[in-house]
């Protein structure tokens, strides 16, 4: 089994910043893409950024050049940075991660979700 454990979110004033971070642990033989999705109420859960085990990045269009994704590959974590924070970017936050458990199964995993509130 594997655990993807979220911090880092909370309330901040629209301009600020925003750290979010994710930590996976237990029975991993390889991590493939690691990525933030976000669900605000009444609304599809929408993915937000990605990145492979090489470091290529994806984004949603409405957030490319205010926040960045990261990875430690040595430590199993993936970060997001969110600067310029608007209020339209309040939402529930996840964190997920493409596990191999061994050479043959791969597993999509989620983390239980890190509220982040943009107030105006």
């Amino acid at each position: 089994q594997v655990q993807l454990v979220e911090s880092g979110g909370g309330l901040v004033q629209a301009g600020g910043s925003l750290r979010l971070s994710c930590a996976a642990s237990g029975s991993i033989f390889r991590i493939y893409d690691m990525g933030w999705y976000r669900q605000a109420p009444g609304k599809q859960r929408e993915l937000v950024a990605r990145i492979s085990s090489d470091g290529r990045t994806d984004y949603a269009d409405s957030v490319k050049g205010r926040f960045t994704i990261s990875r430690d590959n040595a430590k199993n974590t993936v970060s997001l940075q969110m600067n310029s924070l608007k209020p339209e970017d309040t939402a529930v936050y996840y964190c997920t991660a493409n596990v191999g458990t061994d050479i043959f199964r791969r597993t999509n995993y989620w983390g239980q979700g890190t509220q982040v509130t943009v107030s105006s």
